[in-house]
């Protein structure tokens, strides 16, 4: 299956807007905060498109430096947005949340892009910074829900140990439902864009078997790093 990725062109991409003018209308209709949602995806369409900007440059530059300074800025997003529904949002925990995803994301990367796939060369931007950015985001998505978690089992008094691992559970929740439900209920982005990028459905699966291993393992060591970080002063800090 070798067939060329199907074009999309402006007017095609507009009439895609077709069902969201439908529920901007309804929201409208019935006075449900239509605002927020205009202005929701107005900022999608512009940092879509925007970052699809950005990364015909990077792919173009072909300069290692320029890619490390991406996934760079990538790790220092990543942490602050992990730490923002967090009740204590202090240097101390954005220093835990950025060591946590560093370690356990870098890792996670090197393995996968360099010995699982071998990419070639290191640092093709084309695999190495989807890749970060679903490593990232799932390191940063999990160390949200475990550190929302242990600060408020320890602030209702639950010893840490307990709260950590109650923490650890329930951040590893939706990885967890995730992978019992790929290829029976859910069919993932990435698989879905490459087989309708002409890829057989077989490499596809591959792909998605790496990209799920690859999850579950930073969500539950950037978490567990996290948990580990905080146990030190986090009574004190709360």
């Amino acid at each position: 299956m070798n067939a060329a990725v199907q074009s999309i062109t402006w007017q095609g991409l507009t009439l895609a807007f077709v069902p969201t003018l439908i529920v901007l209308a309804i929201m409208w209709r019935w006075s449900a905060g239509v605002g927020k949602g205009i202005y929701a995806t107005a900022r999608m369409l512009a940092q879509l498109l925007l970052i699809g900007y950005v990364l015909v440059f990077i792919f173009e530059t072909g300069e290692p430096g320029v890619v490390l300074g991406v996934l760079g800025f990538m790790l220092v997003v990543s942490s602050w947005i992990a730490m923002q529904p967090l009740q204590n949002k202090s240097p101390r925990v954005y220093r835990n949340a950025f060591i946590s995803i560093s370690v356990s994301g870098v890792l996670t990367l090197a393995l996968v892009s360099q010995v699982v796939i071998g990419i070639e060369p290191w640092f093709d931007p084309r695999y190495l910074i989807p890749l970060a950015g679903m490593i990232f985001a799932g390191a940063m998505t999990t160390i949200s829900l475990a550190g929302e978690r242990v600060q408020a089992e320890v602030a209702r008094g639950v010893s840490y140990p307990e709260a950590r691992r109650i923490a650890l559970q329930t951040a590893l929740i939706p990885m967890i439902n995730s992978l019992f439900a790929v290829g029976l209920v859910s069919l993932p982005g990435m698989m879905t864009g490459q087989i309708l990028s002409g890829v057989s459905p077989m490499v596809a699966a591959k792909y998605q078997i790496i990209v799920m291993s690859m999850l579950f393992g930073v969500t539950g060591m950037s978490a567990a790093m996290f948990l580990y970080l905080e146990q030190g002063d986090l009574k004190r800090a709360l």
